[in-house]
C-alpha cells in the first residue's frame, strides 16, 4: 500500500485530453473536433492551428452542435464534441437522447470543466446534474477519468472503438494517481484493498479517497478504494464484492446525489438479500452550489479527505 503524497503536483486534465486528441488526429483523418465557441476553454487552440479543416465551431448553439456530431459520426468520422459540461448536458439533453443514445451514433461527448470547476461563476456554470440526467439514457456510456493518464487512455479507447459516450474532462487540477490499473469498459479499478470499508469515488474525488484511506489506516481502519471511472455500464459486481467483503460503503462524487454514483451503488445494495446489505454513506451535493472557489465548495459539501474518513467511520458504526 502506497501512501498518497499530499504535496504532489496537480494537473489540468484538459491539457492531457488535447494532447492525446491531436496525436490521434495526426494518425487518423477521421478524428474531428466540434465545439460551441469554446475553442479556448476546451483547450483546442493548438488543435485548430494544426487541423483547421477538422475543427467545426458551431457557435453558441449546443443543440446544433450535438446534431452536427451525430451527422459526422453517421458518415464515418470520429467526432469529439467539446463544450462546457453544464451547457453540453443541460442545453443539449434532448439531442443527446435522440441523436446519440437512441440513434446509437458513436459520438464522443466531452463535458469540459465539470462539477464545480467554474466555481467563481456560480450555479449556472456548475455541472453537478449531468451524471443524474445522463445515467437515465440507456445506450450511453459515461466515463470519468481520474487523472492525466486515465484521460489519455480514455481518449485512445474511445477513438479506437467509438460508441455513444459522455466523458467528463476535468479542469480542476488533480494529482496523478500513485496506483492505477488499465481502464476497462464497465469496470471500476481497485486502487487499494481493505476489509473494513469500501470508498467508491469518481473523478476529482479519487485522489481525495486515497488520502482518506491513508488517514483511516493511521487509525487502524483498512479502506478499499475503488475508482468508478466507468459509470455506465455500471460495475454491479464490484459493489457486490464490496458489500460481501467490507462492512460499509462510502461513495463520493462531485455531483448531485440524486441519480448519480451514490444512487447507483445504493440501488445495487438495496437489491441484495437482507442479510447481505451494508450501510451506504453517500457524499455529494444535495442542493445548488453557491459561488466560491472550487476547493472551498468541495469542502463546503464535505467532499474532502477529512469528511470522507468521517463518513467511513460512521458507516462502520452503523454496520
Amino acid at each position: 500500500m502506497t501512501a498518497v503524497d499530499v504535496a504532489a503536483p496537480v494537473h489540468d486534465n484538459r491539457k492531457a485530453f488535447a494532447e492525446e486528441l491531436m496525436a490521434l488526429a495526426a494518425a487518423d483523418p477521421r478524428v474531428v473536433a466540434v465545439c460551441n465557441d469554446s475553442v479556448g476553454s476546451s483547450n483546442l487552440v493548438e488543435f485548430r492551428e494544426r487541423f483547421p479543416d477538422r475543427l467545426i465551431n458551431v457557435g453558441i448553439a449546443e443543440q446544433n452542435m450535438v446534431g452536427v456530431g451525430a451527422g459526422l459520426a453517421s458518415m464515418g468520422f470520429v467526432p469529439f464534441v467539446c463544450a462546457a459540461a453544464p451547457f453540453l448536458a443541460g442545453r443539449s439533453l434532448e439531442q443527446i437522447k435522440a441523436d446519440v443514445a437512441y440513434s446509437q451514433h458513436p459520438v464522443i461527448l466531452c463535458g469540459m470543466s465539470p462539477g464545480m470547476a467554474y466555481g467563481e461563476l456560480g450555479p449556472t456554470h456548475h455541472s453537478v446534474e449531468d451524471l443524474s440526467w445522463l445515467r437515465a439514457l440507456p445506450g450511453l456510456d459515461i466515463v470519468l477519468p481520474a487523472d492525466r493518464a486515465q484521460t489519455r487512455e480514455a481518449v485512445r479507447m474511445l477513438a479506437a472503438e467509438p460508441r455513444p459516450t459522455f466523458m467528463r474532462v476535468g479542469r480542476h487540477k488533480v494529482p496523478d494517481l500513485p496506483e492505477s490499473t488499465a481502464l476497462e469498459r464497465g469496470r471500476f479499478q481497485q486502487l487499494r484493498d481493505g476489509t473494513d470499508v469500501t470508498i467508491i469515488a469518481a473523478g476529482t474525488m479519487v485522489s481525495r479517497a486515497l488520502q482518506a484511506a491513508d488517514a483511516l489506516a493511521a487509525d487502524g481502519v483498512t479502506a478499499r478504494v475503488l475508482n468508478a471511472s466507468w459509470l455506465a455500464p455500471f460495475d454491479t459486481e464490484a459493489v457486490h464484492s464490496a458489500a460481501a467483503q467490507t462492512r460499509a460503503i462510502v461513495t463520493a462524487e462531485e455531483a448531485n446525489v440524486s441519480g448519480g454514483l451514490g444512487a447507483a451503488v445504493a440501488s445495487v445494495v438495496a437489491g441484495l438479500p437482507a442479510g447481505q446489505r451494508v450501510p451506504v454513506e453517500i457524499l455529494g451535493l444535495h442542493e445548488l452550489a453557491p459561488t466560491g472557489s472550487t476547493n472551498a465548495l468541495l469542502t463546503h459539501f464535505g467532499l474532502d479527505p477529512e469528511h470522507l474518513a468521517e463518513a467511513a467511520k460512521a458507516g462502520i458504526a452503523r454496520a
